[in-house]
């Protein structure tokens, strides 16, 4: 793993800690919904955000450019997501990030019949088959509003180093191929469950 790709994770890491740990619900509401309104939208085309966003972030994931940094395009994407999930719920009580809750893991979970199946799939394909973070993102905001809806949790730091590193054309198929993987290996392990199937 690449320091910029850690760094990047122990910042969203450290931005959603201080967002649960806070004591000030207004605060914490009024930045979530903040957040929300980025979503779609450049870093640092919104001032409001700014604290939330750029704050903290090492100087290595940022450049003296015209263009927002690969960088920041994930920190911005993937705490705009958050924000759009944790909607309604309980930051401390009800946490939408959880570790060990993969992309492909927690899609799979949407999934309690066929139909469910060709649904989260479709939606599933397109987000994935994208060819820029900016597109991906469109699709996968559709994927978090079903996984808001079912109270589902996602791993929003390893999100965070996914968004990162699909930004790079040589490392998506490696993410694809990690998506793919923990979407059907949920599925295996249903299977071994089902006394049925025994």
């Amino acid at each position: 793993m690449s320091e910029a790709t850690k760094q990047v994770k122990a910042f969203i890491k450290n931005q959603i800690t201080r967002l649960s740990e806070s004591r000030n619900d207004s605060l914490v509401r009024a930045t979530l919904a903040k957040l929300r309104r980025g979503i779609g939208k450049a870093p640092g085309s919104m001032p409001e955000l700014w604290a939330v966003t750029f704050d903290g972030l090492p100087e290595t994931l940022t450049r003296k450019w015209v263009e927002p940094t690969y960088g920041e395009w994930a920190v911005h994407t993937t705490m705009t997501l958050y924000a759009l999930h944790q909607q309604g719920k309980d930051i401390r009580e009800n946490c939408m990030n959880k570790e060990g809750e993969s992309l492909g893991s927690s899609l799979r979970k949407l999934i309690k019949d066929e139909e469910d199946e060709l649904r989260v799939k479709r939606r599933f394909d397109a987000a994935a088959t994208s060819d820029s973070l900016e597109e991906f993102s469109y699709h996968l905001r559709g994927l978090i509003q079903r996984l808001k809806a079912e109270d589902l949790p996602l791993d929003y730091v390893e999100l965070a180093e996914d968004l990162y590193r699909f930004q790079f054309s040589e490392a998506r198929d490696s993410i694809r191929l990690k998506w793919g993987r923990a979407f059907y290996r949920m599925e295996k392990k249903k299977e071994k469950k089902d006394p049925k199937l025994v």
